[in-house]
C-alpha cells in the first residue's frame, strides 16, 4: 500500500484537510488488520488480529472491543444515519460477547469479522448526504461511547467473577 502526500497550502487560521481517501485507506487497514491479515495456507479461510488477541482471557476481547470503537467514531464524525451505527454497534456488541467465551469465541472472532462488517457499512453510505451534528447527535455518541466501554469491560468482569467461582468464592 503505497500512501502518497500532496502537498496542501493553508491559509493562516485554517485547519489542514484530512483526506478521505487517506482516512478511508487507514481504516480499511485497521479492519484487515484485525479481521484478514492472514490466510490459512490451502484456503481460502483469513483471520487477523482479533481472534490471536482475544486468546488473552477478557483484556483480549476488551482490547480488541476499543479498536473496533474507532470505527465506530468515523461513522459518527461522517454523520452516518443511526440506524448504520447500531448496525455497526451491534456487529460489535455480538463479537464482543461471543468473541469473550473462551476457544468457541475466537473462532466465532474468524467468522464474524465484525471490523470488516464495519467498514463495508462505512463505503455503503459513503457519498449520501452528510447530516449535520446535533446536540441529540452528540448525546447519541456518548451513550454509544459507553455502551462499548461496558462491552469491552463486559469480558474482564466475566472472567472476574469465574475466576471466584471456581475457586469458590
Amino acid at each position: 500500500m503505497t500512501i502518497r502526500a500532496e502537498p496542501e497550502i493553508i491559509p493562516p487560521g485554517a485547519e489542514p484537510r484530512r483526506s478521505r481517501r487517506l482516512e478511508d485507506e487507514q481504516l480499511d487497514f485497521l479492519a484487515a488488520l484485525m479481521d484478514d491479515l492472514f490466510r490459512i495456507p490451502g484456503t481460502q479461510l483469513r483471520f487477523g488480529l482479533d481472534p490471536l488477541v482475544g486468546l488473552l482471557p477478557g483484556l483480549g476481547d476488551m482490547l480488541t472491543g476499543l479498536v473496533s470503537a474507532l470505527l465506530l467514531h468515523a461513522a459518527w464524525e461522517r454523520g452516518l444515519p443511526r440506524v448504520a451505527i447500531v448496525r455497526m454497534l451491534s456487529n460489535v456488541a455480538l463479537d464482543s460477547l461471543l468473541g469473550s467465551l473462551p476457544l468457541v469465541g475466537d473462532v466465532f472472532d474468524v467468522a464474524w469479522k465484525s471490523n470488516r462488517r464495519n467498514f463495508d457499512l462505512l463505503r455503503k453510505y459513503e457519498g449520501s448526504e452528510r447530516r449535520r451534528q446535533t446536540m441529540m447527535d452528540s448525546l447519541f455518541l456518548i451513550g454509544l461511547l459507553a455502551a462499548v466501554l461496558a462491552l469491552a469491560a463486559l469480558p474482564v468482569v466475566a472472567l472476574v467473577l469465574l475466576v471466584n467461582w471456581v475457586r469458590g468464592g
